[in-house]
């Protein structure tokens, strides 16, 4: 009431104007001192305690992404703009876009060819996503199949029986001496070529056991390869359910396929020479001993974004977001991360601000542009959520005017611990010089903090510009401006608790972000990107 109260009293009626005097009217009042300020007024200390207490309690047991704290994280969120009376834009009907992630890579992968054992990432490598399971599969028998295409002009499995059989491939696709692909006909390299998961589902389909492609650019592809073979991140996604769609897989050298090949390696050179000359396909059964053994580790999760929309009026097509990120690193045994200044600080900040932008609508001066209030999860994840936000967008990107980021708001570094009025400013200027300037002017007006830019730097060690939601923007030529009061001593400790929160620089940096957020909403142009990257 007290909110309600203190707008009203801010701002004069407009019921007796005609429809184009109240429009000018209201315009003049989105951009009247008291109006921002009244609307600023309602960011207060009580309710950025009142979120960040719950936020950071030990019931949401630190908020790690895919457990059941983070859920309740996301379903308190999403009761906060319920109450606020903002409509269910996710999916199903609900405040989420919901998001999954999956980590895969080797647990044990062994192959043994006539008794030796090729090393992986040396002499093959294989790719856990496009592989089931497979026990030390044993054969003695290798075959050689051309390329492992079929298509409407060219066939290497044509009289060819590979059921329950290894076999052995060349990458890519025949070609003629005019340069068409023998396999479709056209010129120019085809889907055989591009994505190799087609070779796997036709061997699959066939019935192969598993498929030996022959690379010859072992070392560069690997050299591409390497970081998701290796890499125990999550990445976003569901499994393919790999054992199912694809025959299981391994790219050698062109020497471990000699060493298959063995005695047959002039007739499987002349194999191929048939296939360039006449695009006949000829297979050969190659004696070898070989076993295969593929086991994978599989982790999964499932998190949501939730989205609050405050929709705008003249200019409602072009989207100003503010982000924050409510996840956070979960339990260890009994130890819980609650993390009230990373990031429960900004959900806490991005939610106050979303109740002010609501105050204004309710109040007949809601901002022009829409704005979507986005708090993500999977940052602790790398970034996940907002990069999952790009990829799958609820608005258009071409349409999204600016990205307001939130991620450490409530604490004094080092550096600034004699004065903390102060917040880092960082990327405002990387792609919009507007933007810069816009924050500037806000803070000059309204909030007299000292803004810092040494994080901005593009020297910066600490590279804090990649490092929050924000970036994901940017890398999109979306112009974004991150708001972060540094690290401190209990940065990734159990000892980030709400009693160390400080409540009225937090509140007067939450007015900076609401005051900036306002204008980039309701300037007669959107800001330009004018700043190449």
């Amino acid at each position: 009431m007290k909110k309600q109260l203190l707008l009203l009293l801010a701002l004069p009626a407009i019921t007796t104007w005609c429809p184009a005097q109240a429009d000018l009217k209201v315009l003049q009042q989105r951009q009247s001192t008291e109006v921002v300020q009244a609307l600023a007024a309602t960011i207060d200390a009580q309710d950025l305690q009142r979120h960040l207490t719950i936020l950071a309690g030990d019931a949401f047991e630190g908020r790690e992404t895919g457990t059941e704290g983070q859920r309740k994280a996301a379903q308190y969120i999403a009761s906060v703009f319920e109450s606020y009376g903002l409509p269910k834009i996710g999916d199903d009907n609900s405040y989420f876009q919901k998001i999954s992630f999956i980590s895969e890579n080797w647990d044990r992968i062994n192959l043994a060819v006539n008794d030796e054992k090729p090393r992986h990432l040396w002499d093959f490598y294989a790719m856990p996503n496009l592989n089931g399971d497979l026990d030390a599969y044993k054969t003695d028998e290798v075959v050689f199949l051309g390329y492992g295409i079929e298509d409407k002009h060219y066939s290497d499995y044509e009289g060819a029986d590979v059921k329950g059989k290894v076999i052995l491939v060349y990458g890519g696709e025949p070609f003629g001496a005019d340069s068409l692909s023998m396999a479709t006909g056209g010129r120019g390299v085809s889907k055989w070529s591009t994505d190799v998961r087609h070779k796997l589902q036709l061997a699959k389909a066939k019935g192969a056991k598993a498929v030996l492609i022959i690379d010859t650019d072992f070392k560069a592809n690997l050299a591409q390869a390497r970081k998701s073979i290796t890499s125990t991140s999550l990445q976003i996604g569901q499994s393919e359910n790999a054992g199912d769609k694809y025959a299981n897989n391994l790219f050698i050298t062109s020497d471990l396929a000699r060493q298959i090949v063995g005695d047959r390696f002039k007739e499987v050179v002349k194999a191929r020479k048939r296939i360039q000359k006449k695009g006949k396909s000829k297979s050969i059964s190659l004696p070898c001993s070989l076993e295969i053994t593929q086991r994978k580790r599989v982790r999964t999760l499932e998190g949501e974004n939730v989205l609050g929309y405050v929709e705008g009026t003249d200019l409602k097509n072009e989207v100003v977001i503010v982000s924050a990120h409510y996840d956070h690193l979960g339990k260890r045994g009994e130890d819980v991360y609650n993390g009230a200044d990373d990031n429960g600080s900004g959900t806490s900040t991005v939610l106050d601000i979303a109740q002010a932008f609501v105050a204004a609508k309710n109040e007949g001066v809601g901002p022009r542009r829409s704005v979507l209030f986005l708090l993500v999860s999977g940052e602790e994840k790398g970034l996940l959520g907002s990069q999952y936000y790009v990829n799958n967008p609820v608005f258009p990107l071409e349409n999204t005017v600016v990205n307001v980021n939130v991620d450490m708001v409530g604490r004094t570094d080092e550096k600034h611990k004699d004065d903390p009025n102060y917040i880092y400013v960082i990327g405002a200027d990387r792609l919009s010089t507007e933007l810069h300037k816009i924050n500037e002017a806000a803070n000059e007006k309204y909030t007299k903090l000292a803004l810092d830019y040494t994080y901005n730097a593009e020297s910066d060690p600490n590279r804090f510009y990649y490092r929050s939601d924000h970036y994901n923007f940017a890398e999109r030529g979306i112009p974004a401006v991150f708001y972060f009061s540094g690290v401190h001593e209990d940065y990734h400790r159990t000892t980030d608790d709400v009693d160390k929160i400080m409540f009225d620089k937090m509140t007067t940096i939450a007015r900076l972000i609401f005051h900036t957020s306002w204008e980039l909403a309701n300037r007669d142009k959107r800001i330009e990107v004018d700043v190449k990257p």
